[in-house]
């Protein structure tokens, strides 16, 4: 058994085999207090998601009821508790209910019990996946603070899915319109993002990247690794990282592993080169240097992706808006396309497999 699978009783069905059928997405509801679970009712409404995918939510029923009756959306569908398998054929929307909130969770208000309850809607879409039950994962989004006090001692949704899978090779990706990123770091200072930028994490996050996306289709990746410094360093007048670091990891894995990789190109420059269409994806070296072309491109659209995992797990771009939540406000365009991504690439890895196991 591997080590992510942790199944529930009676929760893997015979259907759950079939190629025909439609992917099952696992939507958690996020931070009960934030605007996930209006964003997730919103998204599974819209016909351009139930076309894609069986939509299965994972939060609690009732507090999804009290969003659609106090923000007039649609909700009323089928409920399935924890002991319960998931029905082999459904056409509508079901909640997987877990009945987890322990008192009451007040709209745009940071707490622990918002934040114990979102940790443990992530833990229960893991097991969901181990257990054959849904076929991906999409995040509403979690606060990071409210998952601490909620007793969860991870930064965010990429190293938590990463410590339930035991998953040591990963990263966090976007994808917005005709851009991918993959980062090197991720929610870190920028000074301790210089001290990671070694050729060592370079080449496991190009290795990383590269298989990653020839499981979603992409026969020969080509990859542009963006520079940490202005202008490449300018032949070491802005820093020695490119020369020291990156070009190294670049071309090891050129040589030793055969990947269509190139760098280091100037940060203001290859990520524009790459959404019009020259390189399949870009590294960046920290968050804010892969975030700006992201959000320029495609705010509220951009769709995060955590490369490594067992299974495909995509997330919204955003945060959970305490500012506005429960007040009918939140735009779900994230949401959908999270959603979207997650049924289309498990569909695609899923071909993949099968590919590779009949050659």
């Amino acid at each position: 058994m591997l080590p992510w699978l942790h199944p529930m009783n009676n929760l893997a069905p015979e259907s759950a085999k079939s190629v025909a059928r439609l992917p099952r997405v696992g939507i958690t509801m996020g931070d009960p207090a934030g605007i996930g679970p209006e964003v997730v009712l919103k998204a599974v409404a819209e016909e351009e998601v139930r076309a894609i995918c069986r939509p299965v939510i994972i939060g609690d029923a009732q507090l999804l009821a009290h969003n659609a009756r106090t923000l007039d959306l649609q909700c009323g569908y089928e409920i399935v508790r924890r002991d319960e398998a998931i029905p082999d054929d459904f056409l509508d929307p079901i909640i997987f209910h877990l009945d987890n909130i322990q008192g009451h969770v007040e709209p745009g208000i940071e707490s622990g019990v918002a934040g114990k309850a979102a940790g443990q809607y992530i833990e229960a879409a893991v097991e969901l996946c181990g257990a054959g039950s849904i076929d991906a994962i999409a995040t509403a989004p979690i606060n990071k603070r409210a998952l601490l006090l909620g007793g969860y001692s991870f930064p965010g949704h990429t190293e938590f899915l990463a410590h339930l899978t035991a998953t040591e090779d990963y990263a966090m990706g976007f994808v917005a319109a005709n851009l991918r990123v993959v980062l090197i770091s991720t929610h870190v200072p920028l000074s301790e993002a210089i001290r990671l930028a070694t050729r060592d994490r370079f080449e496991k996050t190009i290795r990383l990247a590269d298989s990653e996306l020839q499981r979603w289709g992409i026969e020969r990746p080509r990859l542009a690794v963006a520079a940490l410094n202005p202008h490449g360093a300018e032949g070491g007048l802005f820093g020695i990282e490119e020369a020291s670091e990156i070009l190294p990891a670049v071309e090891a894995c050129k040589t030793a592993d055969g990947i269509n990789v190139s760098g280091p190109f100037s940060a203001d420059t290859v990520f524009l080169r790459a959404s019009r269409g020259e390189f399949d994806a870009v590294i960046a070296c920290y968050h804010d240097q892969a975030m700006i072309p992201v959000k320029c491109l495609s705010f509220g659209e951009a769709v995060n992706v955590t490369l490594g995992l067992p299974f495909i797990r995509t997330s919204v771009d955003h945060g959970t808006a305490f500012d506005i939540a429960g007040k009918g406000l939140a735009e779900h365009s994230s949401m959908v396309e999270a959603i979207k991504l997650a049924a289309e690439l498990s569909q695609r890895a899923g071909e993949c497999g099968r590919a590779l196991e009949a050659a």
